[in-house]
């Protein structure tokens, strides 16, 4: 199936991930003013970010019951309003302890509903299984393009005006959520007869005890709870980083610009390449690949050329873990609970998510050297990239026998 025969669904979900994931991955660009506005240290601001990935994951679950339950429409308007709210009483803050309400619970309920998992839900009742991992990649790639035009944009709001003034123009822009959720017809309203067929005779209750009873479905969360911890680290860190080292904050701004381009190009091949081969193997692959680049990186000197390469080559393995952990929950258990099979995966991805982002600055803080956490996730890089090899990723007899049904 070519991408311009993807269903109308599909091209929404994309525009909707552009908005909420490009304003999500800037929040790091923001640690430095709003910590010199409260006069806190680094910490703060991080388990702020660490308890919105928190939350994120926490709400993620009953996000997606609610989605496969009643379809993703009214979820995504619900998520896009929280965002903004989310977004604009960050801006009007007055005490440093509203941050946890404002871009930490509310933000965090407002991704959990207009992120990967209720996107990549949908598409899933609407897309052959065939070519579940391609059109996850594609829609996964919209995140990383978001990321690249986003994030520049952050960074000359920053030069232009106050951090305020940016948060509440980010705001604004969740209307554009809004707007492309009320033109999406999920697969509970589209009976047409290019919707897959999907096997309703199971409940939900019988969905999670057949998971959670799957060796194979752990090991697919601590996989993914690797990732988490990688990219929120990295895009919540790496800017405090580079600066440390001396770089201006254009080369913070260009690296996370890069990282999301190349993940653009990324995400979709590593799902062209979950579709044509193992996707146990290519998740190996991948992040036998991140044990490379982030070993290269804390082991060569830092240099804004060294930090643009860095941006690329992560990004180029950034988020090609979504189509492939996505598509692996679908082939082995099925598209009618994937929203919430995969949100619980996705939960243990923000747990992963929220150690990254608060550890980081709690050994900063500590160490005042990011070193030590930086090798703890070359570490972590090569185990995920062994737990992914006994993985039995055949589809249950169940739904063996739907299909010759």
């Amino acid at each position: 199936m070519s991408i311009f025969r993807f269903p109308l669904l599909v091209w929404l979900g994309i525009g909707i991930l552009i908005f909420s994931l490009g304003i999500r991955q800037s929040f790091g660009i923001f640690m430095m003013p709003i910590s010199d506005t409260f006069g806190t240290g680094r910490e703060f601001f991080s388990f702020a970010i660490a308890l919105q990935n928190l939350l994120f994951g926490f709400f993620q679950p009953f996000i997606g019951m609610a989605s496969d339950r009643f379809g993703s429409k009214k979820i995504i308007l619900g998520g896009a309003v929280a965002y903004g709210l989310g977004l604009y009483l960050t801006s009007i803050a007055t005490e440093p302890s509203m941050l946890y309400l404002s871009i930490g619970a509310l933000i965090g309920l407002g991704l959990s509903a207009t992120s990967y998992v209720i996107i990549l839900g949908s598409i899933a009742r609407v897309v052959p299984a065939e070519h579940t991992a391609k059109a996850f990649g594609l829609t996964t790639s919209a995140g990383s393009f978001g990321m690249f035009a986003v994030i520049p944009g952050a960074q000359a709001l920053l030069n232009q005006f106050d951090w305020q003034t940016a948060m509440q123009i980010f705001a604004l822009l969740c209307c554009m959520m809004i707007a492309f959720a009320a033109f999406m017809k999920t697969a509970n309203e589209d009976n047409s007869s290019n919707t897959p067929a999907v096997d309703d005779s199971q409940t939900l209750s019988d969905a999670l005890k057949e998971a959670f009873q799957n060796k194979s479905y752990w090991l697919i969360h601590l996989g993914f709870f690797v990732c988490g911890f990688h990219v929120m680290f990295i895009a919540t860190h790496l800017p405090s980083y580079l600066a440390d080292k001396g770089l201006p904050a254009q080369t913070a701004a260009m690296a996370l610009a890069y990282v999301g381009i190349f993940n653009i190009f990324g995400s979709y091949f590593w799902g062209i390449m979950g579709d044509r081969f193992d996707k146990r193997f290519v998740m190996t692959s991948l992040y036998l690949m991140r044990t490379v680049v982030i070993a290269a990186f804390v082991t060569l000197p830092v240099t804004e050329n060294t930090a643009v390469i860095f941006g690329g080559a992560i990004g180029f393995c950034w988020l090609g873990t979504v189509p492939l952990t996505s598509g692996l929950v679908r082939q082995i258990f099925g598209a009618r609970y994937l929203s919430t099979l995969y949100g619980l995966v996705f939960f243990t991805h923000q747990v992963g998510s929220f150690l990254g982002a608060w550890v980081g600055g709690r050994i900063y803080d500590y160490y005042h050297s990011y070193t030590p956490i930086w090798w703890l996730t070359v570490v972590m890089a090569f185990i995920a990239a062994l737990v992914h090899l006994p993985i039995n990723d055949k589809p249950l007899p169940r739904l063996l026998a739907h299909h010759a049904s």
